[in-house]
């Protein structure tokens, strides 16, 4: 039994189906819809799959039990794709699924995956020890987006004469998210003018589609949710300065947000104790993050059909914002490059000295600091070098190296 959880977009379902080419398959997508209806389409799929008739069944457990005693003697894969939704249908399911995987699963041939893109409740249905299939996984898949290495293999695969430019733009806008990289693709959208063409067109999916992704997500509060992510991603980072905008106390949403749903990620200083307050909330997914900067921002300007203006806004605040692609950038490639026990970024308790990257490796004992800037000519090494005192002094037996790192260096 194997649990793959991943973002909505990021590819699972076209992962899964080109996966399996030695067994028969079988893939069950659970819509919400009557339970009687989904038994009709995944015994039709069974029918179609195996060329076994099973017959008519008015409940998912009687079905799976069915295909079980099945796996007894046919070696076959099930994937049953957006899984949580049977919290909505019928949640009684995972306790009839957990006895009859209990009582058959020591002499089924079956491979069983488990697909959901609601992170919350694909991880409480598995993890949480109170529910009836904890412990029961043996595997667990992540699926996350494309690396940097992958994005610009594509870009450079559609369009050999990108420019740096267009490959922050592409990642800006992607982040790696196979869907959204699909839409540009299709649109012959490389170049930074033409990925904006397609994102603010008449009719363009990018509109609704942070909506679409995270509704589900949050609920009936995902007002609440949506206004602390639109401060988050225009750069209202700490917890206070949101609290004082919406009024509200918002411990619990910035909680739920980062561990639950696994959208933000919470960023201290280098070198700060795990307790510390001096805290900052980044959205970890580029595509929302511009999304929730740019579209839901303005959207009373989305909502009257004014995507010009909204367009002319990303435009007038395009080189800020896509500084900030830049820094995020250099450090998934540096991440990536798996050399470092620790990247973050820096500043002190008052908020100031800020350092763009501090990264270390306790093994090697390096310790590398980077300013990122768009334009090279901007960095300022010895700037950065007096930034940094506080924290070599903590590191007397490292060896330092001072990097600028810019658009050129993409």
């Amino acid at each position: 039994m194997t649990m793959m959880v991943g973002r909505r977009r990021v590819g699972k379902t076209t992962l899964l189906k080109n996966a399996f080419k030695s067994t028969p398959v079988l893939y069950f997508f659970v819509a919400r819809k009557n339970e009687v209806l989904l038994c009709e389409e995944f015994s039709q799929e069974i029918s179609n799959g195996l060329g076994i008739p099973v017959g008519s069944y008015a409940s998912f457990a009687e079905l799976f039990r069915a295909v079980m005693q099945l796996s007894l003697r046919m070696n076959f894969t099930l994937i049953i794709d957006e899984f949580q939704e049977f919290r909505n249908i019928n949640s009684s399911v995972f306790s009839d699924m957990q006895n009859i995987w209990d009582s058959a699963k020591d002499n089924s041939k079956i491979n069983l995956v488990l697909c959901g893109s609601i992170y919350s409740m694909m991880k409480r249905i598995f993890e949480n020890s109170k529910e009836p299939l904890f412990g029961r996984i043996t595997a667990r898949m992540i699926v996350k987006p494309f690396a940097t290495d992958t994005i610009k293999e594509i870009v450079s695969d559609h369009n050999p004469k990108y420019s740096n430019e267009d490959l922050l733009a592409f990642y800006m806008v992607t982040g790696g998210v196979a869907k959204y990289i699909e839409h540009l693709v299709n649109k012959k959208a490389f170049t930074s003018k033409a990925i904006l063409g397609a994102i603010f067109q008449e009719g363009s999916s990018f509109i609704d589609e942070g909506r679409n992704v995270l509704i589900d997500e949050f609920g009936k509060d995902y007002g609440n949710y949506f206004s602390i992510l639109s401060l988050i991603a225009s750069s209202k980072s700490e917890r206070g300065q949101i609290e004082g905008i919406l009024n509200m106390d918002v411990g619990g949403h910035l909680e739920r947000l980062e561990k639950e749903y696994d959208i933000i990620k919470r960023n201290r200083p280098f070198g700060a104790k795990e307790g510390s307050r001096s805290i900052k909330y980044k959205i970890e997914d580029n595509f929302l993050n511009f999304w929730f900067r740019f579209i839901y921002k303005y959207r009373s300007a989305v909502e009257i059909g004014n995507l010009d203006y909204v367009r002319n806004i990303v435009e007038r605040d395009y080189e800020t914002y896509s500084g900030i692609i830049l820094e995020k950038y250099f450090r998934t490639v540096m991440t990536e490059s798996k050399e470092f026990s620790d990247i973050q970024g820096y500043w002190n308790s008052k908020g100031e000295n800020e350092i763009d990257i501090v990264a270390i490796n306790d093994v090697e004992k390096r310790l590398v600091f980077c300013e990122v800037k768009r334009n090279l000519r901007r960095i300022n090494l010895k700037e950065l070098e007096n930034k940094s005192q506080g924290i070599v002094l903590g590191y007397p037996k490292f060896s330092v190296v001072y990097k600028g790192l810019s658009l050129d260096n993409m």
